[in-house]
């Protein structure tokens, strides 16, 4: 990390030195739905060093980024891919040169614990043939839902894509696609390795190759309206710094700065 990087971190902590939690304003985050159970964890790591918990919005990032275009009050926007942190960017709606991706996930194929089985999945797995005649394979909407893109990407890769488009159970976010399967209401479902084993109710019958789809990445970012804002600055940096590495590694994230 460069110097100026360092002092201009410091800068922005300066102001909440000595500055009691009853005096800040929680910050106000809209973040993936994967996200769920790591800032459950770092928003009571960051509480316990006496800030204010944040204020946590939990969905699809295509929703939340949408919400942050009609005006909603986020401060920091923590999405599941770069394209819709990209799509706000382009509207100059986030604060871009707060902009950073210190996380990634793997992309799981996963089944109910109970029929819980091992798949190779390589190019030309016939995915269709394990659903059945009538299973449904649970995803993120790929319309939308970046764990659904990545989801369509793989299944293009294996050349399922065409045959598997008219059986998926297309979910609003991928703790939506990640039920389904728990309630046994689908036989397969394509989630982030992370939800997967954040669960007791389901098994990882494969991980996709990293080549079959992009990288999976969380670019974080302050949004317009937190310009000036120290106390969200400061929980950009907590939580893309080393303090939450532990938590991140600890949940199966991989670090990548």
């Amino acid at each position: 990390m460069g110097q100026g990087r360092i002092l201009r971190r410091a800068a922005f902590a300066l102001p909440l030195l000595g500055l009691p939690a009853r005096a800040q304003s929680p910050v106000t985050v809209f973040a993936a739905a994967s996200l769920a159970d790591a800032l459950r964890l770092l928003g009571a790591e960051w509480a316990a060093r006496g800030h204010p918990a944040p204020r946590v919005s939990l969905a699809a990032s295509s929703t939340l980024a949408r919400q942050i275009e009609q005006g909603a009050g986020a401060d920091l926007f923590l999405s599941a891919d770069e394209a819709w942190m990209d799509h706000l960017q382009q509207r100059n709606l986030i604060l871009a040169e707060t902009r950073r991706s210190p996380i990634g996930n793997a992309l799981a194929l996963v089944t109910p614990v109970d029929q819980a089985r091992q798949v190779a999945l390589a190019r030309g797995t016939d995915l269709l043939a394990l659903l059945g005649p009538r299973g449904r394979l649970a995803v993120g909407d790929p319309a939308h839902v970046p764990a659904g893109r990545y989801a369509r990407a793989a299944l293009e890769w294996m050349g399922q894509w065409a045959a598997l488009a008219p059986r998926l159970a297309r979910a609003e976010n991928v703790r939506a696609a990640l039920l389904l399967v728990e309630r046994g209401e689908a036989p397969f479902g394509i989630v982030y390795a992370t939800d997967a084993a954040a669960s007791a109710r389901v098994a990882v019958a494969g991980l996709f190759p990293p080549g079959s789809h992009p990288p999976v990445t969380y670019p974080f970012a302050l949004t317009r309206r937190a310009a000036g804002n120290a106390t969200a600055r400061a929980f950009l940096d907590f939580l893309a710094g080393a303090d939450a590495a532990p938590i991140w590694r600890r949940l199966g994230f991989s670090l990548t700065e």
